[in-house]
């Protein structure tokens, strides 16, 4: 699937799976198309779309959308196409930076306390670890 196939069916709300490395993908197509704060409002409503169609609870701190993560991984998505050129696709990119594709690298920013809070699932709450300026975005 091509990165605009990809990003429409994101859109539709079509798309059968959605993993750690499909949400680095959106992230990363939408910053090569918009702002931070637009991409971030980008990907919140789909991410929160595609709960939606898929039925993801809402009354569960620990499944279902979750505000604080979708916005620390776009912003060191962000962060990580600031320190490097543009791939020619979301797949390389993602292939480049296996730092970004381990779902345990947000634990360098973020304790699990902090995380699996309320406040951190409906709304964006600051690393408590490290800043997001210390993200190390080393090239595969």
């Amino acid at each position: 699937m091509t990165d605009d196939e990809f990003l429409a069916a994101f859109e539709a709300c079509t798309l059968k799976e959605f993993d750690h490395r499909d949400h680095v993908k959106v992230a990363y197509l939408y910053l090569r198309r918009h702002p931070l704060e637009d991409a971030i409002a980008k990907v919140r409503s789909g991410l929160q779309a595609l709960a939606v169609a898929w039925g993801a609870p809402v009354d569960d701190l620990e499944r279902g959308y979750h505000e604080t993560m979708t916005q620390a991984w776009v912003r060191l998505v962000h962060l990580a196409l600031r320190d490097h050129e543009s791939s020619e696709s979301a797949d390389a990119f993602c292939d480049r930076l296996p730092n970004l594709m381990q779902k345990t690298y947000l634990q360098s920013f973020y304790s699990r306390e902090r995380l699996t809070t309320w406040e951190a699932k409906r709304g964006f709450v600051q690393p408590d670890l490290a800043p997001f300026s210390k993200a190390v975005t080393r090239e595969a």
